[in-house]
Order: C-alpha cells, then sequence, then structure tokens
C-alpha cells in the first residue's frame, strides 16, 4: 500500500470518527467550482460517512453570470458593431431567450480566445471594437486586466471589456445572511485564496459565521479540509483555517490586490439565482471608461432571468441538489444545455452528471 493510500485511509477514518461524534447531518459547501469537480471526479463524495453531504456553491464564474449579460453579448454581436471575442465555456450559455453565442459563431460576429494575451493580436486585426467577456473571480481578473492594460499601452483603442468580474466575499456574506442556508462550513477555493490571502475570510469568524478551510485540490487536500472542517463543527468554532499553505500565503499576492485596486471599483452587481450583491462585482475606473464596453455601447442593466423548471439558482446557492432538477440529464445536458450549470466545466450539474452526484 503506498503512503498516501494509507494517508487518505487515516483521513477517511478520521472524517468517521469526527462525523459519529457530531452525531447529525452536516452539510459543507464547496464554493469553488473546481473543488465542485475534483471532489467527483476522484470520487471523494462517494467515500464520505451517510450524513456528510457536500453541496456547490456559487464559485463558477459562468454559472453565476446573470441571462442578460449574454442578452447584451447577442445584441452587440448582432448589431454588427463590434466584434465580440470570448473563452468557450461562454458561447453556450443560453440568454433569456434559449439561444447563446454559439448560434453566431458562424456569422463571424463571435470569436474564441483561449488566452486573454490573444486580445492584442485579435485588435490590430480589426478596424471595429473587440469586446472581450470579462467574466471571472480574482483569479482571473487580474489576467484579463493585464492584457488589457497590454493593448492599451499599444495605442489599441478599440479594445473593449464588457466586465462581469465577481468577488467572492461579498457572495459568501449574501450566503450567511440567508437564515434557510443550512451550511455548517465551507471549503474556500485555494486560487482565488492565493490573490487574496486567508484574512479576507474574516467574517467567517462573526457571529452568524461558519467554519471555512482553505483547501488545496488533489484527493489528500481534499479530504484534510474536509476533516478540518468537521472539527470545528465538532468544537462549535467558526472561523477560517488555512489547509494550503504551500500556495496561500498571509496577505496574499500583493501585487494582483494592487492592480485591481487600483483599475477597478467595486459595485453592486447582479449574480444568477443569488440577486443583486452589494460589492459583489467589480467596474473599470473612469480612467479606462474609453476602454468600458457598457459605457461604449449603452449597454442596459444585466437581468437576472431563469429557464422555466431550472434549478442552477438553486443548485449554485446550496439549497438543492442536479438531480432535484426535472430537467437534469433528460432535457439539459452538456450537448443541449438548459441552465449555465450543465455548461461550464465548472458547473455542478455537468459535474455530476459525468461523475454521481452527492453522496
Amino acid at each position: 500500500m503506498s503512503d498516501e493510500r494509507r494517508l487518505a485511509d487515516s483521513l477517511l477514518a478520521a472524517i468517521g470518527e469526527t462525523a459519529a461524534r457530531i452525531g447529525r447531518p452536516v452539510r459543507i459547501m464547496e464554493v469553488c467550482g473546481t473543488h465542485t469537480v475534483e471532489l467527483r471526479r476522484q470520487g471523494i463524495h462517494s467515500l464520505l460517512p451517510p450524513g456528510i453531504t457536500l453541496v456547490s456553491g456559487p464559485g463558477c464564474p459562468v454559472c453565476v453570470t446573470p441571462a442578460g449579460y449574454i442578452d447584451n453579448a447577442m445584441a452587440l454581436a448582432r448589431g454588427g458593431k463590434a466584434l465580440v471575442a470570448t473563452f468557450g465555456d461562454m458561447l453556450k450559455v443560453p440568454g433569456s431567450d434559449g439561444t447563446s453565442l454559439a448560434s453566431l459563431t458562424g456569422s463571424g460576429a463571435v470569436k474564441l480566445l483561449y488566452s486573454p494575451s490573444e486580445l492584442s493580436a485579435l485588435a490590430r486585426r480589426m478596424k471595429m471594437p473587440v469586446v472581450f467577456l470579462a467574466v471571472g473571480f480574482e483569479t482571473t481578473i487580474p489576467v484579463v486586466l493585464s492584457a488589457l492594460l497590454a493593448a492599451r499601452a499599444s495605442g489599441l483603442a478599440n479594445v473593449l471589456l464588457y466586465t462581469g468580474f465577481k468577488t467572492i466575499i461579498p457572495a459568501l456574506r449574501h450566503l450567511l445572511a440567508n437564515p434557510g442556508h443550512g451550511i455548517d462550513g465551507f471549503l474556500l477555493p485555494g486560487h482565488v485564496s492565493v490573490v487574496i490571502g486567508p484574512e479576507a475570510y474574516g467574517l467567517l469568524g462573526e457571529p452568524g459565521g461558519r467554519p471555512g478551510v482553505i483547501t488545496g485540490f488533489e484527493a489528500l487536500d481534499m479530504l484534510l479540509g474536509i476533516l478540518l472542517v468537521l472539527r470545528r463543527v465538532a468544537r462549535g468554532e467558526r472561523g477560517v483555517e488555512n489547509a494550503y499553505p504551500r500556495a496561500v500565503k498571509p496577505g496574499g499576492n500583493a501585487a494582483a490586490r494592487r492592480l485591481m485596486e487600483e483599475h477597478l471599483v467595486p459595485r453592486d452587481d447582479a449574480w444568477r439565482g443569488l440577486g443583486v450583491i452589494p460589492g459583489g462585482g467589480l467596474a473599470l475606473r473612469p480612467s479606462l471608461a474609453e476602454h468600458d464596453a457598457e459605457i461604449r455601447f449603452a449597454l442596459p442593466e444585466a437581468r437576472d432571468v431563469e429557464a422555466p423548471g431550472c434549478l442552477c439558482a438553486r443548485v449554485i446557492s446550496g439549497t438543492a441538489l442536479p438531480a432535484d432538477c426535472g430537467l437534469f440529464g433528460l432535457r439539459c445536458t452538456p450537448e443541449d444545455p438548459v441552465g449555465p450549470c450543465m455548461v461550464s466545466s465548472e458547473g455542478a450539474c455537468a459535474a455530476h452528471l459525468r461523475y454521481g452526484g452527492a453522496a
């Protein structure tokens, strides 16, 4: 037996003992979309004792982007005034009328990019504005922002962002403010925490808070994270614990945070299924207004619209499992998705369908 297997068995035994000591069902939310996928791909959910349920959270940026954002992007592409550039996950997300940007790729109005670093080269070949769908959390935001600043420094005035940036702490505060959330603890996102640092989760130690553990993405990382959450639940402790110190350091990434603070400003923003979250989004500062697609094209506020029968909004708030949805795996599949939770590579529904759901 390998050392890794012995350690995994030891962690699982400790998880079982701690769960028995708690003596009641426990719901742990994995906030990060990558955790959602890895917990199921590696079979962690199937190894946990009865009564320990893993539920997904709002950590998939594509999933929390409101349908109205897609509607606005579709209008830009159809209007012929701009080329819309995006990552692949956004192509198949349905707008409020059920159509997606994928339906426009043949028209040349939509361009798939693999990295924001491609923006400058693309803009040099175009006379019209190139609007990048800037969707992501703190992990992605500095990379996208750096690409915009590089284009600006090169004199490319036709590079614009349609910002759908989201920040994780306001979303956690919103979840905790819901008296019916039923969450006992959180597995906190490793990638985001590299940027924001463990200190950012101070709200978890406040009255009404919950235990949260910053966790990596290997099987042993996630098992340790679950164990540490359960131990805090058993002791009745709130607050954050960093179980990913090899990547997440005190203070986070100061350079990335400074870049965001210098060029972005918090704003109230619509999240799919969660409504408008105060300070939940980031917008370009006025100094970058000429690169702001919302200003340039007077885009309307993105509305949050849910397709009939789709439970994506409840899935990403932890109040439903994908299999609770009557469309799951039947009307809604990765090939023909109804909601974004089935579209994204980090979406809970796509992960549950491919690897199996919560235990």
